[in-house]
């Protein structure tokens, strides 16, 4: 059984981190680039929601292919619990500051959002720490055939603590996040997401005096189009075939 207007969905996912180290000047980037799938199906009064990803992660140490695992459940109430984090990249749509599915209230309020309204959100690094700031009406549009409805999103708060994949490197300073984020009209779906994470804070590792660190996490996901099945092809005598793929 699935929600209303919604199917297994394919999404392309892409990202970059880029760190500066001052007074060095030490920098790296690491750029991803892949697909995902998202499923979806019902347990009881509880959603559960199944993101898997595949894509290749590119650095100084040259080309590296990985995988993501998921899972999220959606309660009654239209809140997220996480079940399963696979994900060290931040790379599937159900690890984002944002819900992959809206309820019907939070929609409906959406669509109806003419002005910024204040919001708060738990770091997407996993740090404790809440960011506050604005969301606002951005313009929406068909994405692959869904219309959608976006909003605009800017939050700013701190992080005290280690960097997500390394424990031994403990952050302190302020974080900024800004984006955007479109919803399907018919079933609420999120069908993109584009999302900057800017880190400006000192950077503690293995016992070395702190430094100055400037931090850049990108990621952007979009719904694809699905692929219209192959036409039959005609034959001499009238009748027709199916292309072998």
């Amino acid at each position: 059984m699935t929600a209303p207007g919604f199917a297994d969905l394919q999404y392309g996912t892409s990202g970059q981190d880029v760190y500066r180290i001052e007074p060095a000047g030490a920098f790296s980037s690491v750029s991803y680039a892949g697909t995902e799938r998202l499923s979806a199906r019902k347990e009881g009064k509880v959603w559960r929601f199944e993101a898997r990803a595949q894509y290749l992660r590119s650095g100084p140490d040259g080309n590296d292919h990985g995988e993501a695992y998921f899972v999220a459940l959606q309660m009654p109430d239209g809140s997220f619990a996480d079940r399963t984090d696979n994900d060290p990249d931040f790379l599937t749509i159900l690890n984002q500051p944002f819900a992959v599915r809206l309820d019907a209230a939070t929609l409906r309020d959406l669509r109806a959002l003419t002005a910024r309204v204040p919001f708060s959100a738990t770091s997407p690094l996993g740090a404790e720490s809440v960011l506050h700031g604005f969301l606002r009406p951005a313009a929406g549009g068909p994405i692959s055939g869904h219309p959608t409805v976006a909003v605009r999103f800017e939050a700013d708060g701190t992080m005290n603590g280690p960097l997500p994949g390394d424990t031994s490197a403990l952050v302190s300073g302020n974080m900024r996040m800004a984006g955007t984020a479109y919803y399907a009209i018919d079933s609420a779906m999120m069908m993109a997401l584009q999302v900057t994470l800017t880190l400006d804070a000192r950077l503690a590792q293995s016992g070395a005096p702190s430094v100055p660190v400037h931090i850049v996490y990108v990621r952007s996901i979009r719904v694809l189009p699905k692929t219209p099945p192959r036409a039959p092809l005609a034959t001499g005598d009238g009748t027709a075939a199916h292309a072998t793929p």
